[in-house]
């Protein structure tokens, strides 16, 4: 059988697109609502409630790759999707149709549809919505398209789709208006479906290994888990103010005295803190715990567990993920970096003292474990490229890890970094109740100290949990979104984030 001529015209079509230049947005949209109610009358077909049986465009594409230019076939597909470009003129025309998974050319003829519905084809505007019932061909230049033997209109835009060359140039825009940003950008539709790739990879690694995934409470009546301020809110009926949280950690290691041995959540925490490119208030998380397990072992289960991420996203950046990651701890990175030695400056005073002697960029005046933490954040973790573990932290910044088996001045405790930020923390978790509150009452001391001081709160039902006896246990917090980042190779936490905190 013969093919398809598919010459375009000399201007593609964009039907009004470019009208905000001319008339202004408003007379625009105006102009579409009116052809809107022309569809309605014209074909009660329009916007249906339904449109069964699509395919996705990248299904169909790769099965006729073997056709010859101008081959066709007798072989039926329905897909749907929105109109991206149009061309050609008189009795024939060719138009762009996008879904989620790729763009297909759409052949239509007026021999074949008829005056009327050729006519009402060749009238609809860049981004409506169309679903359409055609035959594969493939073209006389060689791409594989449908030939158009029945359509319907899905929807109506009535505001015009972003320039389909240029995209959305402006980062505000695409930010606080996602929508369009997906609408122009193959490449940020492909950026959320890895993400979701990754978030899925994250959880059949955890179900494969005995985890299952539980709900704790995202509203609590007391924040802990981290060091971080939380949102605040009142309940109206119980009269009480309740916090966002901040961790899921204390009410999952709850579970694990339970018996529940291996749990995990993925979701939502909230940290009234700054915004930045690695900060967002809102923020994906994956927690997971484990009976029987310590800071060693949780070390191995990142390594496995971010190596699946990277295959489900096909990363081939420069970051190598294999096992085993580098190690360093804590005191060392610091001194190689600064050549501060936190050993020797064991108060407030010596160490603000060393600080200000080496000129560095951190706040002194403020709690020891505030300037060690800011160290390592600004000296430590920039250089930190390739994955890494740094290990064996002092106790004042950890209240929740257990104290080290050969170093009493220091818990177990790793945080993991990779492309210079932070992306996992981990601990063998602390058991002993009356260690635990040992550790809340010397938080309570350094709120004292200073009140602008990020510490944990005492939680009575966290201790009295695990005087109920809680079994050795590694638990670790994963990062999704700056995994996502790291995994897609954006510099941003708010490339990744559907819709970022903004300003107003």
């Amino acid at each position: 059988m013969s093919g398809s001529d598919d010459q375009p015209s000399p201007q593609e079509s964009g039907g009004e697109s470019d009208a905000p230049t001319r008339h202004g947005l408003q007379e625009l949209i105006a102009e579409r609502r009116a052809k809107a109610a022309r569809i309605r009358d014209l074909d009660e077909s329009a916007f249906p409630y339904s449109f069964a049986g699509v395919e996705p465009v990248a299904e169909i594409l790769p099965r006729y790759e073997h056709l010859e230019p101008g081959q066709e076939t007798d072989e039926r597909h329905r897909v749907a999707g929105r109109i991206a470009a149009r061309r050609g003129a008189g009795k024939m025309a060719f138009l762009d149709l996008v879904d989620r998974s790729g763009k297909i050319q759409l052949h239509a003829r007026v021999d074949v549809l008829g005056p009327e519905r050729f006519g009402l084809l060749t009238s609809l505007d860049l981004g409506d919505l169309i679903g359409v019932d055609g035959s594969a061909i493939r073209s006389r230049h060689g791409e594989v398209s449908l030939r158009v033997e029945s359509f319907q209109v899905l929807a109506k835009a009535l505001r015009p789709p972003p320039d389909r060359h240029h995209g959305l140039t402006d980062v505000e825009t695409r930010y606080r208006h996602r929508e369009l940003d997906l609408i122009a950008s193959e490449e940020t539709r492909n950026l959320f479906i890895d993400r979701a790739r990754i978030v899925s990879a994250v959880r059949a690694y955890l179900d494969a290994s005995g985890f299952i995934e539980v709900e704790t409470p995202v509203l609590q009546p007391l924040y802990g888990g981290a060091l971080a301020r939380p949102f605040t809110t009142h309940h109206n009926a119980l009269d009480r103010d309740l916090y966002l949280r901040i961790a899921t950690e204390l009410y999952l290691k709850r579970l694990i005295v339970g018996g529940l041995e291996r749990v995990y959540e993925l979701g939502k925490d909230f940290r009234n803190e700054g915004v930045s490119h690695k900060h967002n208030p809102e923020f994906t998380m994956v927690e997971w715990y484990e009976a029987y397990a310590d800071y060693e072992d949780e070390a191995q289960r990142t390594e496995e567990i971010v190596a699946a991420a990277a295959r489900a996203a096909g990363y081939e950046g420069e970051l190598d993920f294999s096992a085993p990651w580098a190690r360093v701890g804590f005191i060392e990175a610091i001194e190689r970096a600064t050549g501060i030695d936190l050993a020797a400056c064991g108060d407030a005073e010596s160490l603000a003292a060393a600080i200000r002697e080496r000129g560095l960029d951190v706040k002194t005046g403020g709690l020891w474990f505030e300037m060690a933490d800011d160290l390592l954040s600004k000296y430590v973790e920039p250089s930190l490229l390739q994955p890494t573990f740094v290990i064996d932290y002092p106790t004042e910044i950890s209240p929740l890890a257990r104290q080290h088996r050969s170093a009493p001045a220091l818990v177990e405790r790793w945080e993991a970094f990779a492309g210079g930020m932070e992306i996992a923390n981990a601990f063998s978790e602390l058991i002993d109740p009356d260690v635990q509150r040992e550790r809340f009452e010397a938080q309570r001391r350094l709120e004292a100290i200073d009140e602008d001081a990020e510490t944990m709160p005492y939680d009575e039902a966290f201790v009295e949990a695990l005087e109920q006896g809680m079994p050795p246990t590694g638990g670790v917090g994963l990062g999704i979104d700056r995994l996502v980042m790291l995994l897609t190779g954006r510099d941003s936490i708010r490339e990744v984030v559907l819709f970022p905190a903004m300003r107003d």
